[in-house]
């Protein structure tokens, strides 16, 4: 199969990464998408990397990496006519009222990507932003693919459309769910940790007690809570996005150190004896999100919310640490600070259970055979 994965970064991460890296537009493509897979962030090429070990031809696209894919234009002799900035567009305020507002331009981004779907002609398109790709794009972009696919377990609008897709994956039972009821296809497809991480972060010691890399915001209340109360009994330390939105005399800001992207954060987690896990509402009963991968596969004890179908990726007590309550959470982070031989016995069967049934390796073959399936 010929398959074309899209993907977006945040912002945050792309002013970072280029801010980093002076002179890097000049760059051929090739050379920015290495980098860029290199920086780790994200799902970087571990799906592309492992659906071509496997006999297929995938690629992947940052599509709004803006330098990155305007080297892919000029290298290609694709004339972008539009550039990045903002443009006044008239909406419906409430479907109704008529509202002028100033939205980023992204014509430029969209002139590239038809560019590439055509030169490409993929058997199957991967959108992996569904919020971020406009669906009236991929609807014109159809007759140049046989297989739409989209991939999605973050909230959506509720009124967006997706009668466009041929199949939805959802890492979220909740999600497959909903979408079927809908009247779409969709399957199920967790995420995974990439093996080849190992190697490009070295092991450190565990100097972090206990660690919590993910965001803050008006959506996590009560992780804010239990993250304030971790931070004053036990010294917790937070990375991630959201310390600007906290309140001036919030005891997490002393604990905040900032976003980590990639490497760093996985450095963080290989130095973490504990990486605290907290799902957000829309999870609803079950687990699915890349923090359960990333800290096992990197060898820290996960201490994460229980969840119905924790069971079903590890095995808990024994391979990971499942709380039910903000006090149970707290019993047993303090409990395995004073256990440290019962700590890493369960660190490392649960590191040991994602590299025998969580990698990209492994999801690969279960997405290819899946999405095989309806082509």
């Amino acid at each position: 199969m010929r398959i074309l994965i899209l993907n977006a970064d945040y912002s945050d991460f792309l002013a970072s990464f280029h801010a980093a890296r002076p002179g890097m537009a000049a760059l051929p493509y090739q050379e920015q998408l290495r980098l860029r897979n290199e920086s780790l962030f994200g799902v970087a090429d571990f799906y592309s990397c492992n659906l071509n070990a496997l006999g297929h031809d995938a690629r992947e696209l940052h599509v709004n990496n803006e330098p990155m894919q305007r080297a892919w234009a000029r290298e290609n002799g694709v004339r972008v006519r539009h550039h990045s900035g903002e443009r006044w567009q008239l909406r419906l305020r409430r479907g109704v009222v008529p509202w002028i507002s100033r939205l980023p331009d992204m014509r430029w981004m969209y002139e590239i990507l038809a560019a590439q779907i055509r030169r490409y002609r993929p058997d199957v398109i991967l959108n992996q932003v569904l919020d971020g790709i406009s669906g009236r794009f991929l609807a014109e972009m159809r007759e140049h693919t046989r297989l739409l696919v989209g991939q999605v377990a973050a909230p959506l609008p509720e009124d967006m459309d997706l009668g466009m897709y041929d199949l939805i994956l959802s890492s979220l039972p909740n999600f497959v769910e909903r979408f079927r009821r809908a009247g779409l296809a969709s399957e199920l497809s967790r995420l995974a940790f990439e093996r080849r991480i190992l190697d490009a972060v070295p092991g450190r010691e565990r100097v972090h007690p206990v660690s919590f890399v993910g965001s803050i915001s008006r959506h996590h209340d009560e992780r804010t809570r239990l993250l304030g109360d971790l931070r004053e009994r036990f010294g917790l330390m937070i990375w991630g996005q959201g310390a600007d939105r906290l309140p001036a005399d919030s005891p997490l800001r002393s604990a905040h150190n900032g976003p980590a992207w990639g490497r760093e954060m996985y450095g963080i987690l290989a130095g973490s004896g504990m990486a605290l896990n907290h799902h957000i509402a829309i999870a609803g009963r079950y687990a699915n999100n890349m923090r359960l991968y990333e800290a096992t596969g990197m060898g820290a004890l996960l201490v994460t919310d229980w969840k119905e179908n924790l069971h079903e990726i590890f095995e808990p007590g024994t391979e990971v640490a499942a709380y039910r309550s903000h006090d149970e959470c707290m019993e047993m982070i303090g409990y395995y600070l004073e256990h440290e031989d019962e700590r890493r016995a369960i660190a490392e069967a649960g590191q040991r259970r994602t590299l025998r049934d969580h990698t990209y390796e492994r999801r690969m073959c279960e997405m290819a055979d899946i999405i095989g399936g309806y082509l």
